[in-house]
């Protein structure tokens, strides 16, 4: 990404929070992006070249793209009837904007860092997570760094960006499964923000998978010992024969 896309995308984000945070938390959020800004503006949105953004700028790309694809999918559901009365369009946007906040670590540490092992570079592995911060699921991070420079957030802001991973977070499936109403979610506001930020996954990875990345094949060390044993039916040694070779 050049330093002009670089420079289009954060006037992009902080137009976006001007014009859909409001109240005090407004100043805080941007006070907050400002302070990250360069890590931000550089950051990849994954660690590996078969995944989405997995390059410089890659996370702001994909935060603004959630943004623009959560607002569409929200007048989407209302024009089909979904039932929207129950969180914000500032809600949507909010989660959208911070659902992968944790991705650029700390106030001290890159959550991303440049793989330094040749051997997993060459095999797509770009970045690697930093060893030096405190683990942390991505979404946890999020929460915590916007409850650490005092921006407020709604309960139903919470749990979208809690639960923006759907179903591939195995811990979400206690609020995504739920059998009985009382366990159930009270909005679909993690519902949509899961489907905007998958949407623009799939966008991303299809847009930039590096067409001359090859996967090294493994390569078999070993061969049955009991191919020529006549005891073996034919059809078997057949098939064992083109697994192995001859």
């Amino acid at each position: 990404m050049t330093e002009r896309e670089l420079d289009q995308q954060w006037s992009l984000l902080m137009e976006t929070i001007d014009l859909y945070v409001t109240g005090d938390r407004k100043d805080k959020l941007i006070s907050l992006y400002e302070s990250l800004a360069d890590r931000i503006c550089t950051a990849p949105a994954s660690s590996h070249s078969t995944r989405h953004n997995c390059f410089p700028g890659g996370y702001l790309d994909h935060i603004n793209r959630v943004v623009r694809t959560a607002i569409k999918l929200y007048h989407v559901w209302q024009d089909e009837g979904a039932d929207v009365t129950k969180y914000t369009l500032e809600e949507v946007v909010f989660s959208a904007l911070n659902h992968d906040l944790g991705k650029v670590g700390s106030k001290e540490e890159e959550y991303y860092i440049p793989n330094d092992s040749d051997w997993h570079v060459k095999r797509g592995q770009i970045y690697k997570i930093n060893p030096n911060l405190q683990y942390m699921k991505v979404p946890d991070r999020s929460i915590f760094l916007l409850q650490q420079h005092g921006v407020s957030f709604s309960e139903n802001e919470y749990l979208a960006i809690k639960l923006h991973d759907g179903l591939y977070a195995k811990g979400n499936e206690s609020y995504l499964m739920a059998g009985l109403p009382e366990f159930s979610l009270k909005t679909d506001l993690p519902i949509l923000i899961h489907h905007a930020d998958h949407l623009a996954t799939l966008i991303e990875s299809a847009q930039h998978i590096k067409s001359d990345y090859i996967v090294a094949k493994p390569v078999m060390k070993t061969k049955m010992t009991n191919v020529n044993n006549p005891k073996v039916d034919d059809s078997l040694k057949n098939a064992l024969s083109n697994i192995f070779g001859e």
